[in-house]
Formats: structure tokens, sequence, C-alpha cells
């Protein structure tokens, strides 16, 4: 068996409909802390040992952004050499949609975490502009 050191990390892709309802948003998280500080991602973060993948998804979404019950389904993995600076990682991807009105609060590593129109996007950090356009792809045409 090779010797790996890998590192397993979660992402939220949240949606919701705009307050006038003829857009849709999708929850971002702006970086507190290196890699990528001051940039936008989704919220997410590492999984903790013994810890189920879409459990660690829902932590990190409430812990960053104060979002909870929301139904997740994974999209996919996601783990291109190079996609994190700190080194070999592998992401799991999780979409799901927020209720109509869902407040958000920048908490834990997240300075701000905001809603954004999904055609008006800030550069996203990572690879997390090919996460949502998954996200898009599989669940939102």
């Amino acid at each position: 068996m090779p010797d790996q050191d890998i590192k397993v990390t979660t992402d939220a892709v949240i949606f919701r409909n705009s307050p006038d309802s003829a857009k849709r948003e999708v929850l971002l998280i702006q970086r507190k802390n290196p890699p990528y500080q001051g940039e936008w991602a989704f919220p997410g973060g590492f999984v903790e040992e013994n810890e189920d993948l879409e459990n660690a998804a829902r932590r990190e979404l409430k812990e960053e952004t104060g979002i909870s019950n929301v139904i997740l389904r994974q999209i996919g993995a996601f783990g291109k050499p190079g996609r994190d600076p700190r080194g070999p990682t592998v992401t799991i991807a999780y979409a799901g949609e927020a209720p109509y009105g869902a407040k958000v609060e920048g908490m834990d590593d997240a300075a701000k975490a905001e809603w954004f129109d999904l055609t008006d996007l800030p550069a996203l950090a990572f690879d997390h502009q090919e996460i949502l356009q998954k996200a898009l792809n599989d669940l939102y045409v």
C-alpha cells in the first residue's frame, strides 16, 4: 500500500431564490485565513477523524454561516493536483437549497458570509468555479 498524505475536505454549495424571486443566489464566505485569505469560497473545511462526510459538510456550513437544516446532496469529489496549495486534498462537494430569506453571518474562519446573484459572482478560490458549474449542471439546469 502506498504511503499517502492526502487530506479530505467538504464544501457546501447552497442556493436560494433571491428576494425578488426572479434570480438565484449562492452562498459564499470570505476566507479569514490563508490560503486565499480575503477571497470568496464555499463554506467548507477539513473532515475530522471518524466524522461522516455529510456531517462534516453540515458542521462546516453551520460553523461558518449559521445555516442548518438544509437537505444536502453529494455532487462529486474534486481532487486535481494543486487544487489546494496546502498539499494534496480531495473535497467532497454537496449542494442544497436554503429557504427563502435565510440569513447568514460570517463566523469561525469565515470573515463574512453573503448571498451572491449567480449572474454577478466574485472570483472564487480553489477550484470552486468548477464545483459551482457541476452543481448547476447536475441540480439546477
